[in-house]
This record gives structure tokens, sequence and C-alpha cells, in this order.
């Protein structure tokens, strides 16, 4: 959760001004939080509920009240239209979307899911409320079904041969890719990148850089990638304290249940008053 944050903040510069290169500032005035942290905070809403209740049809109507909720307070936060169609309508009824905002919203189920069948189902769940389309659902149980893996200490080998065996072909590099990938909010057409990004990373940060610089949708690329690298090498405090301070309240809420945030706005403290007195 917290690192589909981190690299949707990031990336949130990159994603009209595309950067073919792994050298940028990971943090400027211009970065700010996007539809895919508010989409990821509504879905962590509900998994929280669900990991009480363990209802699933409870946890479908979380879905959809949260992303209703969150959404229609950040309303500005660049979603795409139909989406915003669906937002601001009193419609519940999913519009067979394959785009990548299954995927980048569903880390949190990773979380609260005893079993990667598990996680795999409550991805489908998340998603269907609004991309019912194969391939958004696809998209959603690929990333969610890896985040458990490694959550549960699965190596990188383990994750591409699950990826490969059961959603998409990874048999690439970001290196390979770099120069000719293109603009794609599809979940077939970036989720695969994002996932391959993390693959080709030695850190966290890497792999947020990985993402960015291969162009595209890179707030969600990064998003995706960053939810992969959170579970496996864990997210930098210096890049958690810096990401969350972009966050309004409301946003931080959801992420309580999971964090300690007050650790991390304690150590933001200290670091502001370090950067005071010099």
């Amino acid at each position: 959760m917290l690192g589909a944050i981190c690299g949707d903040i990031i990336g949130s510069v990159y994603e009209a001004h595309n950067i073919k290169a792994k050298e940028f500032d990971l943090f400027t005035k211009f970065n700010c939080y996007t539809d895919d942290t508010v989409m990821t905070c509504a879905i962590a809403k509900a998994s929280h509920k669900y990991e009480i209740t363990k209802d699933k049809e409870q946890f479908k109507k979380d879905c959809i009240d949260y992303v209703k909720q969150f959404g229609r307070h950040h309303i500005r936060a660049g979603y795409g239209g139909r989406f915003l169609n669906w937002l601001l309508s009193d419609d519940t009824e999913p519009y067979n979307s394959f785009g990548n905002g299954s995927a980048m919203r569903v880390s949190s189920v990773s979380y609260v899911a005893s079993t990667i069948e598990e996680a795999e189902e409550l991805a489908e769940i998340s998603a269907s409320v609004t991309h019912n389309h194969p391939e958004g659902i696809k998209g959603a149980k690929a990333v969610a079904g890896s985040i458990w893996l490694l959550l549960h200490k699965r190596d990188k080998e383990t994750v591409k041969k699950y990826i490969e065996d059961n959603y998409y072909d990874i048999n690439f590099s970001v290196d390979s890719i770099r120069k000719d990938y293109k603009f794609d909010v599809s979940c077939q057409g970036s989720v695969p990148q994002a996932i391959v990004a993390f693959m080709d990373s030695n850190n966290f940060e890497d792999a947020i850089r990985n993402a960015i610089s291969i162009g595209g949708d890179s707030d969600t690329i990064a998003a995706i990638a960053g939810s992969l690298a959170e579970a496996h090498y864990g997210v930098p405090k210096s890049i958690a304290i810096k990401a969350t301070s972009y966050l309004p309240e409301d946003l931080i809420e959801p992420l309580s249940y999971f964090y300690d945030i007050n650790k991390i706005k304690e150590v933001e403290m200290e670091e502001s008053k370090r950067k005071r007195h010099k």
C-alpha cells in the first residue's frame, strides 16, 4: 500500500512528461498524490473491514462505498473519463473496464489474505466493482498474488514462474523496452511492464526508477511496481516520510490500520526541526 502510494506520488510529475532515464529527482515541489493513491486508500479501508469480518459480500459493498466516498471527496485526483462518470453517478454496476486502475489499487488485499487463493479472490472482487473485464480482473489478481508471495518470503523466481504460468509473459527486461514503450493504460499493456520493473530492481528506489524510466503511464506503473517492491524490500524511511507528507488526513487514516503512522510523523517532525535549526 505505502509502496504504491510512494510510486504514485513520485511518478505524478512524469506521467505527462515522460523521462526515458533512471536519473531524476524523486520529489519536487510539483509532486502530488493522484487517483492511484485515493483508490489505494479506498480499497485499504475495505480490506481492513474484511480482515475483521471475513465477509466477502460485505467486502464488495465496502469497495463500492469507499471508492465512491473517497473518489468524490478527491474529485480532482485525475480519474479516467469512464471511471469519473461512474463515480459521479448513482450507478453501482461495473462498466467492463480493462484499465490498470484495478491493479494499482489492489495491494491491501494481499495483507489481509491468509492464502494466495484468498488474495486472488479478493483482488477479483475489488476489481470487478468497476473493472469487470477479464483483463481488468487478470491484472488485479496478478499483482495481488505476486504481493502475497513476496510477503510470505517467496523469491523473485517463484513470482516470475507464478506470473508466467498464470497471467503474462514477462520474459523481457526494462532496458529492452525503454526506448520504444508507449503510453498504455490497459492492464495488459502496463501491468507486465510494472512487474518487470520490480523484477529488474536491486532495491525499492531502483524499482521506482525502473518503472518511471520506461515512460507511459508513469504514476500507475510506479505505483504497481512500488507495491511489489514494498513487499520484497520494504519502503525506506526517508521515502515514506516524504511521501506521506503529501497526504491529507483522510488518506492517512486508512494507512494507519496497517502502519505506525505516528512513528513516521514523529520522524518527519524531527527532520523538520533539524532543518530549521541548520
